[in-house]
């Protein structure tokens, strides 16, 4: 029963860190490349290539039925990476990668002052 409860718990982490950096390689794969520099953080192919591994990494972490079960020491770094592009990169390239909608420039503001 507490074996049991154990794996689940185990394997909901590792799918967590999993889901994690994805989410974070797939909101990097949104942003354009000019935001990065504009924003003065590394490039996006850097980014790439570290969330890339990062993703990589936290699959082959996940428990034998859904992935290897390699490397679960090394998912806590893919997890540091994926939390430090989603709190300091991804808000820092957010203002350079919006896209022209309806307050863009030209188009009317709804409210406000």
């Amino acid at each position: 029963m507490i074996g049991t409860a154990q794996t689940l718990l185990y394997l909901a982490f590792y799918v967590a860190i999993f889901a994690l950096s994805v989410w974070a390689l797939v909101d990097l794969v949104r942003r354009p490349p000019a935001a990065f520099t504009s924003a003065g953080k590394r490039t996006k192919s850097w980014w790439a290539a570290v969330l890339g591994v990062g993703v990589a990494v936290a699959f082959m972490a996940i428990p034998y039925p859904i992935g290897f079960g390699y490397l679960s020491f090394l998912a806590l770094l893919s997890a540091v990476a994926a939390i430090v592009y989603l709190t300091d990169v991804r808000p820092a390239v957010a203002p350079y990668s919006r896209r022209r909608g309806p307050r863009g420039p030209g188009g009317a503001s709804r409210g406000g002052w």
